[in-house]
């Protein structure tokens, strides 16, 4: 019962966290990006994820979703007169973040059966 148990915490925690940095990341691509909004709205979202229990985290890409929600927080604190510079480094990490998640899913080879063969 317990493993279950962590299942669902397990789950919970990072289904918050992806919600977290996917609204996050919206309002930073939004065209008209205002400072104030974006507090105001970070602030908000990041409360759902200070609701769930956090547990230990294994995986590479979940470790990254982690630090770059605490690098989102940071920001908001510690960040310059513009915040052009935070936000471009923001997205670039989304980036990086959206590149961790998809470099497990399997590649199929397309063209394997026209691949060289000399019969050795």
């Amino acid at each position: 019962m317990k493993k279950q148990n962590d299942k669902t915490i397990r789950m919970k925690y990072v289904r918050a966290l992806e919600k977290f940095v996917q609204r996050t990341i919206s309002i930073l691509k939004h065209p008209e990006f205002d400072f104030e909004i974006y507090k105001k709205q970070t602030n908000k979202n990041y409360e759902f994820v200070e609701l769930t229990q956090s547990i230990r985290l294994d995986s590479q890409y979940l470790k990254k979703l982690l630090e770059f929600t605490q690098l989102i927080i940071n920001t908001i604190d510690n960040h310059s007169y513009d915040f052009t510079k935070e936000q471009q480094l923001l997205l670039k990490e989304a980036n990086l973040l959206h590149k961790e998640k998809n470099k497990s899913s399997y590649k199929k080879d397309k063209h394997s059966k026209k691949k060289f063969h000399d019969g050795y």
